[in-house]
């Protein structure tokens, strides 16, 4: 498992006896400071919900962590169903696992934050905001991959749509296809590349230790993306800013403006020349954006 940058981490468990995994950054001025029973108050850190790509561990890794504490802000993650140190739940949805994280946050007495994914950590950043919406000032996604709508146009310009579309066949086939696939080359663009090896190289790291006990929170995450959320894009009340790379071979610009066309409060950054990667280069400018919609 990646090695999370200062604070703790630690586990719940939940009603139904599985345990559930959080990462906790704690102050920016006193990382790996906090008490395990400490709890927060109207006078700590301004939070921030950091929800993971598929796949990768859930560790609140460098360049997540360091544009946070430049904020003064204090980051929470949680590792979803099936990814290390989270017990897996078939058939979850993204609702489900999103209430994990409401359960942590419960736990650590947080009351009110922003809430942020990356990818497959999209879906499930709006997930949560519609669950909780009294609760979430602000909601990024960050190349988010959007519900799916029924047609071929959802897997268009993906370079390697074999995972999703097997999620369709269900689970028996989406795990078989897991068994065989292989990362393939063209899904990144030459600025994603360089991005890997430059400031986001822990993500490549932490994606590997995310799928190294097996594949089942991959697996279940691509099932959840093609079902139901169990929530709808129109229940998000919170402002809500979609961050996508024109060049994206991954998710492509398609899914977030289909988004964009069902939020109530969305706002659109397009970069027309990043890629998947690449664009998460964006997170300290939107965190900025974060930190000025949060104190509105």
């Amino acid at each position: 498992m990646a090695e999370l940058t200062g604070g703790r981490v630690g586990s719940i468990t939940r009603p139904d006896g599985r345990s559930v995994r959080f990462f906790d950054t704690g102050a920016p001025e006193d990382a790996g400071a906090a008490d395990d029973t400490a709890a927060a108050d109207d006078t700590a850190a301004p939070v921030v919900v950091w929800h993971h790509g598929t796949p990768q561990t859930g560790a609140v890794i460098r360049p997540v962590a360091d544009a946070a504490a430049a904020r003064g802000l204090r980051v929470v993650s949680v590792a979803r169903p099936g990814y290390p140190g989270s017990a897996a739940l078939t058939g979850r949805t993204v609702a489900d696992a999103a209430a994990d994280v409401l359960a942590v946050l419960d736990e650590l007495g947080i009351e009110r934050f922003a809430t942020l994914g990356a990818s497959g950590g999209g879906p499930h950043a709006l997930a949560y905001a519609a669950l909780a919406p009294a609760r979430v000032s602000a909601v990024v996604s960050l190349a988010g991959v959007a519900p799916y709508w029924g047609d071929v146009d959802w897997f268009a310009g993906m370079a390697d749509p074999g995972g999703l579309r097997a999620a369709l066949a269900g689970r028996d086939a989406r795990a078989a296809h897991a068994e065989t696939a292989e990362f393939e080359p063209e899904s990144f663009t030459d600025r994603d590349y360089e991005t890997l090896k430059g400031p986001w190289a822990a993500l490549g790291a932490d994606a590997g230790a995310g799928a190294a006990e097996g594949h089942a929170g991959e697996v279940d995450d691509d099932l959840a993306f093609v079902t139901p959320w169990g929530v709808e894009l129109g229940a998000v009340t919170a402002p809500t800013l979609l961050v996508q790379g024109g060049r994206d071979r991954v998710i492509p610009a398609t899914h977030a403006g289909w988004m964009l066309e069902r939020l109530r409060r969305g706002e659109l950054w397009l970069r027309p020349r990043e890629g998947h990667v690449s664009v998460l280069t964006a997170l300290p400018v939107a965190l900025d954006w974060v930190v000025a919609t949060s104190t509105r």
